[in-house]
Protein backbone atom coordinates (compact mmCIF):
# COMPACT_ATOMS: atom_id res chain seq x y z
CA UNK A 1 0.00 0.00 0.00
CA UNK A 2 1.62 2.85 -1.27
CA UNK A 3 0.05 5.79 1.32
CA UNK A 4 1.21 9.83 0.64
CA UNK A 5 -0.33 12.98 2.18
CA UNK A 6 -2.01 13.30 -0.61
CA UNK A 7 -3.75 10.01 -1.71
CA UNK A 8 -3.83 8.15 1.67
CA UNK A 9 -7.73 6.40 1.12
CA UNK A 10 -9.06 2.86 1.33
CA UNK A 11 -11.57 1.76 -0.20
CA UNK A 12 -15.18 0.82 1.60
CA UNK A 13 -17.16 -2.03 1.01
CA UNK A 14 -19.82 0.19 -0.62
CA UNK A 15 -17.30 1.71 -2.89
CA UNK A 16 -17.03 4.82 -1.32
CA UNK A 17 -13.07 5.70 0.01
CA UNK A 18 -11.98 6.58 3.66
CA UNK A 19 -8.92 8.71 3.85
CA UNK A 20 -7.04 6.64 6.63
CA UNK A 21 -5.80 9.70 8.63
CA UNK A 22 -8.57 12.47 10.04
CA UNK A 23 -8.71 15.03 12.35
CA UNK A 24 -11.03 14.37 15.62
CA UNK A 25 -12.64 17.57 16.77
CA UNK A 26 -13.85 16.80 20.15
CA UNK A 27 -13.46 19.18 22.96
CA UNK A 28 -14.92 19.50 26.26
CA UNK A 29 -17.70 22.01 25.37
CA UNK A 30 -17.63 23.76 28.77
CA UNK A 31 -13.79 24.76 28.69
CA UNK A 32 -13.26 25.05 24.74
CA UNK A 33 -13.18 28.49 23.56
CA UNK A 34 -15.40 29.60 21.03
CA UNK A 35 -14.22 29.43 17.20
CA UNK A 36 -10.82 27.03 18.24
CA UNK A 37 -12.68 24.32 15.79
CA UNK A 38 -13.30 26.62 13.47
CA UNK A 39 -9.20 27.74 13.32
CA UNK A 40 -8.38 24.50 13.86
CA UNK A 41 -10.13 22.54 10.84
CA UNK A 42 -9.01 25.08 8.84
CA UNK A 43 -5.33 25.25 9.36
CA UNK A 44 -5.93 21.42 9.29
CA UNK A 45 -6.98 21.77 5.50
CA UNK A 46 -4.34 23.78 5.09
CA UNK A 47 -1.79 21.15 6.35
CA UNK A 48 -3.58 18.21 3.98
CA UNK A 49 -6.52 16.90 5.92
CA UNK A 50 -9.45 15.80 4.37
CA UNK A 51 -11.14 13.76 7.00
CA UNK A 52 -13.06 15.43 9.70
CA UNK A 53 -14.67 13.56 12.56
CA UNK A 54 -17.25 15.38 14.10
CA UNK A 55 -20.54 14.70 15.72
CA UNK A 56 -23.71 17.15 17.14
CA UNK A 57 -23.05 15.93 20.48
CA UNK A 58 -19.51 17.86 20.56
CA UNK A 59 -21.33 20.95 20.07
CA UNK A 60 -19.08 22.80 17.57
CA UNK A 61 -20.47 21.36 14.18
CA UNK A 62 -21.33 24.54 13.47
CA UNK A 63 -17.78 25.18 13.39
CA UNK A 64 -16.52 22.42 11.68
CA UNK A 65 -18.91 23.17 9.16
CA UNK A 66 -18.16 27.11 8.40
CA UNK A 67 -14.79 25.79 8.15
CA UNK A 68 -15.22 23.05 5.52
CA UNK A 69 -17.00 26.44 3.61
CA UNK A 70 -14.42 28.50 4.36
CA UNK A 71 -11.59 26.43 2.21
CA UNK A 72 -14.34 26.05 -0.44
CA UNK A 73 -15.39 29.32 -0.90
CA UNK A 74 -11.33 30.25 -1.24
CA UNK A 75 -10.35 27.31 -3.78
CA UNK A 76 -8.45 25.41 -1.33
CA UNK A 77 -10.37 22.28 -1.46
CA UNK A 78 -13.65 21.71 -3.03
CA UNK A 79 -16.89 19.67 -1.17
CA UNK A 80 -15.99 16.10 -2.96
CA UNK A 81 -12.32 16.61 -1.65
CA UNK A 82 -13.22 16.43 2.24
CA UNK A 83 -14.86 13.38 3.78
CA UNK A 84 -17.35 14.26 7.02
CA UNK A 85 -18.00 11.60 9.69
CA UNK A 86 -21.28 12.72 11.80
CA UNK A 87 -22.50 10.53 14.37
CA UNK A 88 -26.11 9.29 15.75
CA UNK A 89 -26.90 10.18 19.34
CA UNK A 90 -27.98 7.99 21.72
CA UNK A 91 -31.26 10.18 22.18
CA UNK A 92 -32.44 9.61 18.47
CA UNK A 93 -32.32 5.48 18.28
CA UNK A 94 -36.04 5.62 17.89
CA UNK A 95 -36.60 5.00 13.41
CA UNK A 96 -38.88 8.32 13.66
CA UNK A 97 -35.92 10.42 15.02
CA UNK A 98 -32.99 9.33 13.13
CA UNK A 99 -33.59 11.20 9.93
CA UNK A 100 -34.13 14.60 12.07
CA UNK A 101 -31.00 13.84 13.93
CA UNK A 102 -29.15 13.46 10.69
CA UNK A 103 -30.98 16.44 8.89
CA UNK A 104 -30.24 18.72 12.64
CA UNK A 105 -26.23 17.82 11.47
CA UNK A 106 -26.34 19.03 7.83
CA UNK A 107 -28.43 22.12 9.20
CA UNK A 108 -25.74 23.15 11.32
CA UNK A 109 -22.89 21.98 8.75
CA UNK A 110 -25.09 23.63 5.77
CA UNK A 111 -24.15 19.92 3.92
CA UNK A 112 -26.38 18.66 1.21
CA UNK A 113 -25.11 15.57 2.73
CA UNK A 114 -22.09 13.78 5.03
CA UNK A 115 -19.72 11.29 3.72
CA UNK A 116 -20.26 8.86 6.48
CA UNK A 117 -23.15 8.53 9.21
CA UNK A 118 -22.58 6.19 12.35
CA UNK A 119 -24.19 5.11 15.38
CA UNK A 120 -22.46 6.61 17.94
CA UNK A 121 -22.81 3.96 21.06
CA UNK A 122 -24.88 1.14 20.64
CA UNK A 123 -26.78 2.31 24.03
CA UNK A 124 -30.17 4.12 23.67
CA UNK A 125 -30.87 6.68 25.73
CA UNK A 126 -34.59 8.14 26.18
CA UNK A 127 -35.24 10.71 23.44
CA UNK A 128 -36.26 13.86 24.24
CA UNK A 129 -34.35 17.45 24.79
CA UNK A 130 -31.54 16.64 26.80
CA UNK A 131 -28.32 14.37 25.32
CA UNK A 132 -27.60 13.12 28.40
CA UNK A 133 -31.17 12.51 30.72
CA UNK A 134 -31.68 11.78 34.41
CA UNK A 135 -34.44 11.07 36.34
CA UNK A 136 -34.92 12.94 39.92
CA UNK A 137 -32.16 10.70 42.02
CA UNK A 138 -29.88 11.60 38.76
CA UNK A 139 -29.69 8.08 37.46
CA UNK A 140 -29.57 7.78 33.51
CA UNK A 141 -32.79 7.35 31.84
CA UNK A 142 -32.17 4.06 29.03
CA UNK A 143 -34.41 3.60 26.26
CA UNK A 144 -35.22 0.59 25.03
CA UNK A 145 -34.50 0.34 21.01
CA UNK A 146 -33.91 -1.98 18.11
CA UNK A 147 -30.51 -1.40 16.97
CA UNK A 148 -32.29 -3.32 13.29
CA UNK A 149 -35.01 -0.94 13.16
CA UNK A 150 -32.27 2.18 13.86
CA UNK A 151 -30.33 0.53 11.03
CA UNK A 152 -33.44 0.69 8.66
CA UNK A 153 -34.21 4.35 8.76
CA UNK A 154 -30.19 5.00 8.38
CA UNK A 155 -30.31 2.72 4.96
CA UNK A 156 -33.66 5.12 4.24
CA UNK A 157 -31.76 8.24 4.59
CA UNK A 158 -28.57 6.68 2.33
CA UNK A 159 -31.08 5.78 -0.42
CA UNK A 160 -32.41 9.67 0.14
CA UNK A 161 -29.09 10.82 -0.33
CA UNK A 162 -28.43 12.22 2.76
CA UNK A 163 -25.23 10.31 3.96
CA UNK A 164 -22.67 8.14 1.48
CA UNK A 165 -21.71 5.79 3.61
CA UNK A 166 -23.56 4.34 6.75
CA UNK A 167 -21.30 2.93 10.00
CA UNK A 168 -21.18 2.41 13.76
CA UNK A 169 -18.98 2.97 16.75
CA UNK A 170 -18.36 1.06 20.32
CA UNK A 171 -19.99 -2.33 18.39
CA UNK A 172 -18.97 -5.22 20.17
CA UNK A 173 -18.94 -8.55 17.86
CA UNK A 174 -22.78 -9.36 19.02
CA UNK A 175 -23.77 -6.10 18.04
CA UNK A 176 -22.38 -5.98 14.73
CA UNK A 177 -23.63 -9.43 14.30
CA UNK A 178 -27.28 -8.25 14.84
CA UNK A 179 -27.40 -5.82 11.73
CA UNK A 180 -24.98 -7.73 9.41
CA UNK A 181 -27.70 -11.26 10.06
CA UNK A 182 -30.60 -8.63 9.73
CA UNK A 183 -33.26 -9.86 7.45
CA UNK A 184 -33.76 -7.99 4.57
CA UNK A 185 -30.28 -6.07 5.18
CA UNK A 186 -30.21 -3.28 2.23
CA UNK A 187 -26.52 -1.60 3.05
CA UNK A 188 -23.78 -2.82 5.05
CA UNK A 189 -22.18 -1.10 8.11
CA UNK A 190 -18.81 -0.24 6.10
CA UNK A 191 -16.89 0.94 9.50
CA UNK A 192 -16.62 0.39 12.49
CA UNK A 193 -15.29 3.30 15.07
CA UNK A 194 -13.72 1.79 18.32
CA UNK A 195 -10.49 2.75 20.39
CA UNK A 196 -7.35 1.36 19.02
CA UNK A 197 -3.80 2.22 19.86
CA UNK A 198 -0.90 0.41 20.58
CA UNK A 199 -1.98 -0.27 24.14
CA UNK A 200 -5.07 -1.94 22.95
CA UNK A 201 -4.75 -3.28 19.53
CA UNK A 202 -8.15 -5.10 19.23
CA UNK A 203 -6.71 -8.29 17.45
CA UNK A 204 -10.19 -10.02 17.85
CA UNK A 205 -12.78 -7.41 16.91
CA UNK A 206 -9.46 -6.33 14.17
CA UNK A 207 -9.91 -9.42 12.76
CA UNK A 208 -13.90 -10.38 12.74
CA UNK A 209 -14.51 -6.47 10.75
CA UNK A 210 -11.75 -7.23 8.19
CA UNK A 211 -13.25 -11.04 7.53
CA UNK A 212 -16.84 -8.77 6.86
CA UNK A 213 -15.57 -6.12 5.16
CA UNK A 214 -15.74 -3.49 8.06
CA UNK A 215 -12.76 -0.65 7.81
CA UNK A 216 -11.96 0.03 11.76
CA UNK A 217 -11.56 3.71 12.57
CA UNK A 218 -9.91 4.30 16.05
CA UNK A 219 -10.36 6.50 18.04
CA UNK A 220 -7.86 8.32 21.10
CA UNK A 221 -5.25 6.35 18.80
CA UNK A 222 -2.45 8.23 20.59
CA UNK A 223 -4.42 7.35 23.99
CA UNK A 224 -6.62 10.40 25.71
CA UNK A 225 -7.43 12.97 27.17
CA UNK A 226 -6.69 12.70 31.46
CA UNK A 227 -10.06 13.40 31.77
CA UNK A 228 -11.12 12.01 35.10
CA UNK A 229 -14.55 11.76 34.24
CA UNK A 230 -14.77 9.37 31.33
CA UNK A 231 -11.36 8.16 30.93
CA UNK A 232 -9.00 5.33 33.49
CA UNK A 233 -6.35 7.78 34.31
CA UNK A 234 -5.10 4.74 35.96
CA UNK A 235 -3.10 4.04 32.78
CA UNK A 236 -0.17 5.01 31.83
CA UNK A 237 0.56 7.64 29.15
CA UNK A 238 0.69 5.74 26.05
CA UNK A 239 3.51 8.51 24.20
CA UNK A 240 5.82 8.15 26.80
CA UNK A 241 6.18 4.09 26.01
CA UNK A 242 10.23 3.67 25.64
CA UNK A 243 9.24 1.28 22.99
CA UNK A 244 7.30 3.67 21.03
CA UNK A 245 10.07 6.74 22.15
CA UNK A 246 13.26 4.58 20.73
CA UNK A 247 11.33 3.18 17.38
CA UNK A 248 10.41 7.34 16.97
CA UNK A 249 14.27 8.73 17.91
CA UNK A 250 15.63 6.09 15.09
CA UNK A 251 12.73 7.79 12.43
CA UNK A 252 13.61 10.91 13.15
CA UNK A 253 9.76 11.32 14.31
CA UNK A 254 8.32 11.52 17.84
CA UNK A 255 6.33 8.74 19.83
CA UNK A 256 2.60 10.08 18.05
CA UNK A 257 3.72 9.65 14.59
CA UNK A 258 4.82 6.33 15.00
CA UNK A 259 1.50 5.32 17.19
CA UNK A 260 -0.16 6.89 14.18
CA UNK A 261 1.81 5.37 11.61
CA UNK A 262 1.54 1.56 13.31
CA UNK A 263 -2.23 1.80 12.74
CA UNK A 264 -2.25 3.61 9.44
CA UNK A 265 0.01 0.76 8.13
CA UNK A 266 -2.61 -2.27 8.88
CA UNK A 267 -5.25 -0.55 7.61
CA UNK A 268 -6.96 0.89 10.57
CA UNK A 269 -8.20 4.68 10.34
CA UNK A 270 -7.04 7.01 12.94
CA UNK A 271 -8.44 9.85 13.80
CA UNK A 272 -6.55 11.99 16.67
CA UNK A 273 -8.01 14.91 17.86
CA UNK A 274 -5.67 17.73 18.36
CA UNK A 275 -6.49 21.78 18.95
CA UNK A 276 -2.62 22.94 18.58
CA UNK A 277 -1.68 23.47 15.24
CA UNK A 278 1.73 22.56 15.71
CA UNK A 279 0.52 18.54 16.76
CA UNK A 280 -1.94 18.44 13.89
CA UNK A 281 0.96 19.26 11.76
CA UNK A 282 3.58 16.91 13.11
CA UNK A 283 0.61 14.39 13.30
CA UNK A 284 0.04 14.18 9.39
CA UNK A 285 3.62 13.82 8.64
CA UNK A 286 3.72 10.11 8.56
CA UNK A 287 3.67 9.45 5.06
CA UNK A 288 7.38 10.02 4.54
CA UNK A 289 8.46 7.21 6.56
CA UNK A 290 6.97 3.53 7.24
CA UNK A 291 7.75 0.81 10.13
CA UNK A 292 9.82 -2.29 9.58
CA UNK A 293 7.91 -5.81 9.81
CA UNK A 294 9.78 -6.09 12.89
CA UNK A 295 9.00 -2.63 14.69
CA UNK A 296 5.44 -3.55 13.77
CA UNK A 297 5.54 -7.02 15.57
CA UNK A 298 7.07 -5.04 18.65
CA UNK A 299 4.38 -2.61 18.69
CA UNK A 300 2.19 -5.25 18.00
CA UNK A 301 3.22 -6.68 21.61
CA UNK A 302 3.13 -3.94 23.71
CA UNK A 303 -0.92 -4.69 23.81
CA UNK A 304 -2.22 -4.39 27.66
CA UNK A 305 -5.83 -5.07 26.30
CA UNK A 306 -6.47 -2.16 28.44
CA UNK A 307 -9.16 0.69 27.66
CA UNK A 308 -8.76 4.59 28.14
CA UNK A 309 -12.30 5.04 27.62
CA UNK A 310 -14.48 2.76 29.39
CA UNK A 311 -17.59 4.76 30.03
CA UNK A 312 -18.36 3.42 33.06
CA UNK A 313 -20.86 5.41 34.15
CA UNK A 314 -23.05 4.07 31.42
CA UNK A 315 -22.30 0.02 32.24
CA UNK A 316 -25.42 -0.79 33.69
CA UNK A 317 -27.17 -0.40 29.60
CA UNK A 318 -28.20 -3.95 28.57
CA UNK A 319 -26.38 -2.58 25.36
CA UNK A 320 -22.84 -1.85 26.62
CA UNK A 321 -21.16 -2.85 24.45
CA UNK A 322 -18.08 -3.65 26.88
CA UNK A 323 -18.65 -7.03 28.86
CA UNK A 324 -18.19 -8.69 26.05
CA UNK A 325 -14.54 -9.88 24.40
CA UNK A 326 -15.02 -8.64 21.29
Amino acid sequence: MNLTAENHSIALSDGNQIPLLGLGTYGPPQTTPKDTALNCVKHAIDVGYRHFDGALVYFNEHEVGQAIREKIQDGTVKREDIFYCGKLWNTFHPPELVRPALERTLKTLQFDYVDLYIIEMPTAFKPGDTFYPRDEDGKNVYHETDLCATWEALEACKDAGLVKSLGVSNFNRRQLELILNKPGLKHRPVSNQVECHPYFTQPKLLKYCRQNNIVVVGYSPLGTSRDASWVNIKNPPLLEDELLVSIATKHNKNSAQVGLRFNVQRGVVVIPKSFSPQRIMENFQIFDFSLTEDEMKAIEGLNKNIRFVELLMWSDHPEYPFHDDF
